[in-house]
């Protein structure tokens, strides 16, 4: 089930794993392999792919299965030219740029999330509440 997301939106491994046709667990293993991989990784471990991220398993997944390299002609591959000029131009581009400046917020916008955060923060202390009588 692949979900319609910005190209500046994050994607968990399995999302990345489907759009590339390849297994999570072979992600996983080739973070091993190519430190360039660098994910984001929360709480419990659970990984978010940055788009440089998904660009860079795709290219890496290219040579691998479509040009047949091995993994080791790959390490030496970005050893030897360096993953930007492998991947082009498009790599470490600031995918947030476009996004921010073209977000303008009126007034009535402004209000309701500062409205939003007040309510986050009024459910964060009565949360911190019924925690705190839970864990006696």
């Amino acid at each position: 089930m692949v979900v319609n997301k910005s190209k500046a939106a994050f994607r968990t491994i399995a999302e990345v794993a489907e759009e590339l046709g390849v297994a999570t667990h072979v992600l996983r293993f080739w973070e091993t392999k190519f430190s360039q991989i660098k994910p984001m990784k929360r709480s419990g471990g659970r990984r978010y792919y940055r788009p440089d991220d998904v660009e860079l398993v795709r290219k890496i997944k290219e040579y691998l299965y479509d040009r047949r390299y091995t993994i080791e002609g790959v390490q030496k591959l970005f050893k030897e030219k360096g993953v930007k000029a492998i991947l082009g131009e498009e790599i470490q581009k600031d995918f947030f740029e476009e996004t921010v400046a073209d977000m303008e917020l009126n007034q009535q916008t402004r209000e309701l999330i500062t409205s939003l955060i007040g309510d986050l923060k009024a459910m964060k202390e009565e949360l911190a509440v019924s925690l705190a009588k839970v864990s006696k």
